[in-house]
């Protein structure tokens, strides 16, 4: 059902275009937003970590897993599908609008029925865990995910549009008030109740911030809860049917290994396979900024020159960076647990080091899955995480009651590397036509020097604690001989310093004026 158009024309505010901002300036401040919630996710986590330890943090960790599970069926694939339609009407104003008003309201209804059933259920799912304290933190993540359901659907909607810049003024808000807010419960004893409600808390002050700003930029009849539709509600679940499939099953498959660790050994075990993996989620950073500059530009109808050769030198220089991070995941596993996470995680030391596999493929399987939803093939995703999440979880129930948690960690590498993104980049090749041959070269010229910068790690020493030298001194060296490494094999070249060098002055001009364009 639609407005009358006499409502329709007094609401609907002005008419302008919106003007995305370039894919450098995006790209920049995409990252910068990366690096904002990943300091204080970073410090938070740490806190958190030391201060509820491996049991409480466990308990934590399995309601943020159920959670994650539970929200993605309250987004119902929404936030994904008017990101696509949004991207392709960056020059329609009213479409806009409409799109927004439409989206927000399907948003409500979901997230209301979906999350105040989990927080209704709480209890018996503590009961099927055999843990009471798991109930009321599970209740603090329902309230945390309906309000983060609204979040994530205006930082999706601003990374369609080419906004990304507004985003990084929104995590910011949404990441101190979750941060101070958890750290200050958690002191005073609320524990993974805390941790839970602190995320909440976050999530509400980021979620009212973005509504204010959607209204300021779009008028307020885009935010608006009552009334008339605006006739985009069938368009959006339509293409949101296939999105909340894929999604769905990507978020079981994202926390399956948690899942089932808690079913099969408790969740202390939980703790010692989630911290490392926690504290891995800033390295995948650089890939999510990335992506959210490159994607959107690649929606079909709203296709921009040059997004193409975008997308393959992003994908290209991706392979390099994940491979810098090969080297001390695997050889400085051990001080980087013992640095990070204390003497108590000490198991956690192997699954570090088996996770390095996961690690590599994250940053490209962001870039390359995003990429197949903005081309409008986002049921093609449907039988590759269907099959992606049953070897998971196959491996995952073989491996982990003989070798524990470090068989999730396995499960997990082997479920990304051999399927996941190999399907994904397939359709990317389908629809893109990319040249291959160059990704495969930088592949192999990555792979040798993260080889030779592991060698140099080795020499330096592998002991639990490292002193502040060996620290310094022999990562600089690792980085300086990986970096020789990509000249020696030719991967990199003088014209990519010199174009290094020319990006590098100006993304530090595009740091103004900050805001929107």
């Amino acid at each position: 059902m639609t407005r009358p158009k006499g409502e329709d024309q007094t609401a609907a505010g002005p008419t302008r275009p919106v003007v995305g901002a370039s894919i450098r300036r995006n790209a920049l401040f995409a990252l910068l937003a990366q690096i904002t919630t990943g300091l204080f996710s970073t410090v938070l986590t740490l806190y958190l970590l030391r201060a509820l330890g491996p049991d409480g943090y466990g308990v934590f960790a399995l309601a943020l897993g159920i959670g994650s599970v539970v929200g993605f069926i309250a987004d119902f694939g929404i936030p994904y599908s008017v990101s696509r339609f949004l991207a392709e009407s960056r020059h329609d104003h009213e479409r806009i609008v409409s799109l927004l008003s439409d989206a927000l309201r399907l948003k409500l209804a979901s997230a209301a029925l979906i999350t105040g059933a989990l927080f209704l259920l709480a209890g018996p799912l503590a009961a099927a865990y055999d843990n009471p304290a798991l109930a009321w933190p599970i209740r603090g993540i329902a309230l945390s995910l309906f309000a983060g359901s609204i979040f994530s659907l205006y930082t999706s909607a601003f990374i369609a549009l080419a906004q990304v810049s507004v985003n990084l003024r929104l995590i910011f808000v949404e990441s101190l008030a979750e941060t101070v807010a958890s750290i200050v419960l958690v002191a005073l004893g609320a524990g993974a109740l805390g941790a839970a409600l602190g995320r909440a808390i976050g999530y509400g002050f980021g979620a009212i911030a973005a509504m204010m700003i959607v209204g300021r930029l779009f008028s307020a009849s885009s935010i608006r809860l009552f009334g008339w539709g605006s006739g985009r509600t069938r368009e959006i679940a339509l293409y949101a049917a296939p999105l909340f499939i894929t999604g769905g099953v990507y978020i079981i498959y994202a926390q399956v290994d948690i899942l089932i660790i808690g079913a099969l050994l408790g969740t202390t075990a939980v703790g010692l396979f989630s911290a490392p993996l926690r504290l891995t989620v800033p390295l995948g950073y650089v890939g999510q900024s990335l992506t959210n500059s490159i994607a959107p530009r690649l929606a079909h109808k709203g296709s921009e020159p040059g997004s193409v050769k975008a997308f393959q030198s992003s994908l290209r220089w991706l392979i390099v960076y994940q491979a810098v991070l090969l080297a001390p995941l695997i050889v400085w596993a051990g001080p980087i647990v013992n640095l990070l996470l204390g003497p108590q995680y000490r198991a956690s030391v192997d699954v570090l080091r088996v996770l390095s596999l996961y690690i590599f493929f994250d940053g490209p399987s962001r870039l390359i899955s995003t990429t197949v939803n903005y081309l409008g093939r986002a049921s093609s995703r449907i039988p590759i995480v269907l099959f992606s999440l049953a070897l998971n979880a196959a491996l995952d129930l073989a491996l982990i009651p003989s070798i524990g948690v470090v068989g999730a960690a396995i499960g997990t590498g082997l479920a990304i590397s051999l399927l996941y993104v190999p399907a994904h980049f397939r359709i990317c090749h389908q629809e893109l036509d990319l040249d291959l041959a160059p990704l495969a070269v930088t592949l192999c010229r990555a792979l040798v020097s993260a080889a030779l910068m592991a060698s140099v790690l080795y020499l330096v020493g592998t002991d639990e604690s490292l002193s502040p030298a060996q620290w310094i001194l022999g990562g600089a060296a690792g980085v300086v001989v990986f970096c020789a490494g990509l000249v020696l094999t030719g991967e990199i070249t003088r014209s990519d310093i010199r174009r290094g060098r020319r990006a590098m002055i100006a993304n530090l001009s595009q740091l103004a004026p900050f805001g929107p364009r």
